[in-house]
């Protein structure tokens, strides 16, 4: 059961990442197709995330989804958008992870 909730949760969260690259293309650009994208891998990312609460409780889930969204957009901004991180922005995704450590616990 574990193993298809991280699956799912997975699934959901790169649909997720890239709706929120294209987002921030869309901001960019300003080309619709980069915002309706967005829209239809976001709703997607969101039915798959609902799914998987079928095999964890909702507090552990969200806090898993949260962070793994979190620690991969940011990546995903640094990488694609050369966004800067600070060493407060570094200690938070530190903070964050160590959070997904101790509510497995």
């Amino acid at each position: 059961m574990k193993y298809a909730f991280f699956y799912l949760v997975g699934v959901a969260v790169l649909f997720e990442i890239v709706a929120d690259v294209l987002f921030k293309y869309w901001s960019v650009n300003a080309r619709s197709i980069f915002l309706w994208g967005g829209v239809a891998l976001y709703s997607l990312g969101t039915v798959i995330w609902a799914n998987s609460l079928r095999f964890e409780m909702l507090s552990k889930a969200i806090t898993i989804f949260t962070v793994l969204n979190l620690v991969t957009v940011v990546l995903a901004g640094v990488v694609l958008f050369n966004e800067n991180l600070t060493i407060v922005n570094k200690i938070g995704i530190l903070l964050g992870i160590l959070s997904v450590v101790l509510v497995q616990l």
